[in-house]
């Protein structure tokens, strides 16, 4: 039995206007989550109610109880999925009142789903959405099962694919917000490498690391110095879209901001500066050398 405990939160979560757009629905629940003071996720069965368009909170309990039998069936514990609470709500001028209510996680909120009346539009586009995220979370768990088992040729091929495309999308980006001649767009790159490599442009890495100027450097870094540069790159294009910034000035501050922000991150971990990270064989050769079934580096001649 799970034992009751006091507290006091606002409720939130309202049913979307419209129940036939599921984006609707998904939006308010995920605005309905709320955070406890260890970081947890959770829902309230209030706002669960209102969501799924439960009218009596009675008849709303008993798919809760259904979901905690089915917890139970998965091997799972209730009590790390559904705590009965006590809450305090405002009834108008100041006063108070206590009601019943469930502090509910998001794997609780799917077995909510899959036992609720799918006659009721809320419901199915609930269990809809529900499958589809259970969906993306295995194709993403075995996306990071297959990621751990490459090896580093391997790793370097696809990081650097990736930070092909995904610069296609920062110039596009950064077009938006100003930046379109050429010789700018290179200015708006020195200054996510200066951030990021602690004040080293371009020509200053390659100097570092021992590369001849014809040689891009980032068909010279390996698995880990791509992964900080990706990053990089994903968060200066989504920091110009949300933040909407205009003019090459703010668009090459916001590029170092970003570029120092991963730097900082790495030093916090314990990781190594990327212009201390050793120079990697050209991306070319080792892409051919898989083509080609070989996974190792030929050996040097002495």
């Amino acid at each position: 039995m799970v034992g009751k405990i006091k507290v006091t939160s606002s409720q939130k979560g309202k049913a979307p206007t419209n129940d036939g757009a599921i984006e609707l629905l998904i939006g308010a629940f995920e605005d309905a989550a709320q955070i406890n003071k260890d970081g947890i996720e959770f829902w309230t069965a209030r706002s669960l109610q209102k969501l799924l368009q439960y009218s009596d909170y009675r008849n709303f309990i008993n798919i809760i109880d259904k979901a905690k039998t089915a917890c139970v069936n998965s091997g799972q514990r209730v009590d790390d999925h559904f705590v009965d609470v006590t809450d305090m709500i405002e009834i108008g001028k100041g006063a108070v009142r206590e009601i019943d209510d469930v502090y509910i996680s998001r794997y609780g909120c799917y077995l909510i789903a899959q036992n609720g009346d799918p006659k009721k539009k809320p419901v199915a586009f609930a269990q809809t959405y529900f499958a589809i995220q259970a969906r993306r979370q295995e194709i993403a768990d075995d996306k990071a099962t297959h990621y751990s088992r490459l090896s580093e040729d391997q790793k370097r091929l696809l990081l650097r694919e990736e930070i092909k495309a995904h610069n296609k999308y920062l110039a596009s980006a950064a077009k938006d917000a100003g930046v379109v001649d050429p010789i700018d767009y290179a200015v708006f790159q020195t200054h996510g490498y200066q951030g990021l490599y602690g004040g080293l442009d371009r020509a200053g890495i390659q100097r570092r690391k021992g590369l001849a100027a014809s040689q891009p450097i980032l068909d010279h870094m390996g698995s880990t110095e791509l992964a900080a540069n990706l990053f990089r790159a994903t968060q200066t294009e989504e920091k110009l879209r949300r933040e909407g910034i205009k003019g090459k000035n703010a668009a090459n501050q916001a590029h170092h901001d970003v570029g120092q922000t991963v730097r900082k991150a790495i030093a916090e971990i314990g990781g190594t500066m990327p212009e201390n990270l050793p120079a990697a064989e050209d991306i070319a050769k080792v892409s051919r050398r898989l083509k080609k079934g070989i996974t190792s580096a030929p050996k040097k001649l002495k």
